[in-house]
């Protein structure tokens, strides 16, 4: 041990004393920095995006390829927001898509209500079919009624039941019409005349006893072939189509039919042929006699 100085001082550490403590340690904080690039991840949440768009967009074209014209009415109408609205508390609005039916009724702001998706064109007349099971339109069931009536008028004459081929009734948008057609064995009138023959006259009488409990105005409409008159001649298809019309008229009144119950005669000639392929076929001369409505 060593005795220190006189007069009680220490002396300071040598050199050799300080140089004999470790040294401290050295802490280097190393900090990078990297620059935002294409090695950041924005570009996967684009691209992300534009794949969901397009397998939309096949879903979609595989769906217009897969449905029927009437479903894609329908997928149409459900996302149209104008339709989503106005069907609530309408159509089957409490189905599957919020409609059971496109054909269920609905209450859609529209004049004269719709039932369904589909326009349809329907007759004036028309107040259903057999599927429907409604009855035949009031005309058609009176036009088949007349037909056989006169069918069974003509064939309690053994001479006559022949010529119940030459009458025909049928519905036309103006009403009912009697067509009284000629052939080759059959001619309402003696050739390039006016004149009614035997049997029309006969046929006439049927027709006017068909008709007579009608109450609705009449058309007496002549039409004759397209046959070439002589030259020379003063007569004409035109003038001979109305002639007969006229002459048809008298006779009806003279069974019994009131003048009051003709609206019109008409003389068309050849220019509403029955038989276009042969104008000069004898079916294109008729005479022709219309029911309005």
């Amino acid at each position: 041990m060593d005795n220190p100085p006189p007069g009680g001082e220490r002396r300071a550490p040598t050199v050799a004393a300080n140089e004999a403590e470790a040294p401290r340690p050295l802490i280097v904080k190393k900090i990078i920095v990297q620059e935002a690039g294409h090695h950041g991840g924005a570009w996967k949440v684009a691209y992300a995006d534009f794949v969901t768009a397009m397998m939309a967009f096949f879903l979609l074209l595989w769906l217009l390829g897969s449905t029927t014209d009437d479903q894609r009415k329908g997928l149409a109408d459900y996302f149209t927001p104008t339709l989503v609205k106005l069907k609530e508390q309408s159509a089957g609005s409490n189905g599957l898509l919020g409609g059971s039916s496109i054909t269920d009724a609905d209450s859609y702001p529209n004049a004269a209500g719709q039932t369904g998706t589909r326009a349809l064109t329907i007759p004036r007349d028309a107040t259903g079919g057999p599927r429907e099971g409604a009855s035949p339109a009031p005309s058609t069931a009176r036009a088949a009624q007349m037909q056989k009536q006169i069918q069974d008028r003509l064939a309690q004459t053994a001479r006559l039941r022949s010529l119940a081929g030459q009458v025909r009734v049928m519905v036309v948008p103006e009403g009912i019409r009697i067509d009284m057609i000629d052939d080759a064995d059959f001619s309402m009138f003696a050739l390039g005349t006016t004149v009614l023959t035997g049997d029309a006259r006969e046929l006439l009488h049927v027709i006017a006893d068909a008709v007579a409990e009608e109450a609705a105005p009449m058309i007496v409409r002549g039409h004759t072939d397209a046959v070439k008159w002589k030259p020379g001649t003063v007569a004409n298809n035109w003038s001979l189509s109305a002639g007969r019309a006229e002459a048809t008229r008298q006779q009806l009144m003279r069974d019994g039919l009131p003048e009051k119950r003709f609206s019109r005669i008409e003389g068309v000639a050849d220019r509403e042929l029955l038989i276009a392929d042969d104008p000069t076929d004898p079916r294109n001369r008729r005479i022709s006699l219309l029911l309005l409505r």
